[in-house]
């Protein structure tokens, strides 16, 4: 136990958003330092890493056969475990860049989705462990999402808060420090990438790649009628002759496209309240739901969700770092902590 004080001394206690499209890391007393695509490049021939992050993610696509460019995480989960070791490994070790991290273990806390088994939830512990943490904290995403956007969570009342990010959209109604009430669907970003592919495929003939239907769905992309028309260059590979073209789409197409991953993420909401105790919902009916995740910023999503539950809805600030945030928040709050988290697999299973 000394030594676990004396290795905790020299390590920076840090929050981890282990996202499938991003990875956010906070460190205790700095605040946000890391923010980068949870993608790694590994060159084949070798074995070994060649780009993690930012670096890794302007590869995608564009790599020869022995380069590997690979997302860890799918649905957020771990589908790749030595990949994501070796992701977590090199973002703590630059969290310690420039210190005296020969004997860096840090603290962690990290954010997982709601409907996780157990083997997953080990998968995500050990990686952390084998990455250099002393001790690992698992905490539901919606909670710590609910705790980073600053909602009452420990008193008597219903806060809903849905968290749309790249894999998984989770819904849940918190109250007490406990989700009463939740649901986890796997529709969120990058299903609606996928939509945008989907739907150039089927109307234009045209074949996108993923970068290209994520920046058209972050520029124009919209879930309520724009009041003014708004128009993105759409370039791919002609499926019938097989060369470049580009067409012009506007925020109409784009909206048709999405509209059956906008309509489940609603149709959940809706489910999510019809199973939330009657006390529960008048609370939320008075005080509205919350969205964060990077979902939260398609356009007119807040209002598409209020006209169709009839209950106000807010977005978080900064939505994308609501549950890095909220993890950041309890390394500072150890007791709130230990009441939100989730049982460790190593206490579970002896």
């Amino acid at each position: 136990m000394i030594f676990d004080r004396l290795l905790g001394r020299f390590s920076k206690d840090v929050g981890i958003d282990l996202g499938t499209a991003n990875t956010l890391v906070y460190v205790k007393d700095r605040g946000i330092i890391i923010n980068e695509p949870s993608v790694v490049a590994i060159n084949q021939k070798i074995g070994q890493i060649m780009a993690v992050g930012n670096e890794a993610k302007k590869m995608v696509g564009k790599t020869p056969s022995y380069i590997l460019a690979v997302k860890p995480l799918s649905d957020g989960v771990i589908s790749d475990f030595e990949v994501t070791e070796k992701m977590l490994k090199y973002f703590i070790d630059k969290v310690h860049e420039g210190s005296f991290n020969l004997f860096a273990r840090p603290r962690v806390v990290i954010g997982i989705p709601l409907d996780v088994t157990e083997v997953e939830k080990k998968a995500v512990e050990d990686a952390a462990y084998s990455a250099g943490a002393r001790q690992v904290y698992l905490v539901e995403e919606p909670m710590a999402a609910a705790i980073g956007c600053r909602l009452p969570i420990q008193e008597a009342i219903g806060n809903m808060i849905v968290d749309i990010g790249g894999g998984t959209t989770e819904i849940a109604v918190i109250s007490l420090s406990g989700v009463v009430t939740s649901k986890s669907i796997k529709i969120a970003g990058e299903e609606m990438n996928k939509n945008i592919i989907q739907y150039a495929r089927s109307k234009f003939n045209l074949l996108l790649g993923e970068k290209v239907a994520e920046e058209i769905k972050i520029k124009i992309g919209s879930a309520t009628e724009q009041q003014q028309v708004l128009e993105a260059q759409m370039r791919g590979r002609d499926l019938v002759t097989g060369l470049p073209r580009e067409i012009i789409v506007n925020d109409e197409q784009i909206r048709e496209a999405l509209t059956k991953s906008i309509r489940a993420i609603i149709d959940n909401i809706k489910a999510t309240l019809e199973i939330t105790p009657p006390e529960l919902v008048a609370d939320i009916y008075e005080r509205g739901l919350t969205i964060s995740g990077g979902g939260a910023l398609l356009k007119g999503l807040d209002k598409a969700i209020s006209r169709a539950t009839q209950i106000p809805v807010y977005i978080a600030d900064d939505p994308l770092t609501a549950v890095v945030r909220g993890a950041g928040y309890l390394l500072d709050n150890l007791e709130l902590l230990k009441t939100i988290c989730c049982p460790s697999t190593s206490e579970e299973s002896s």
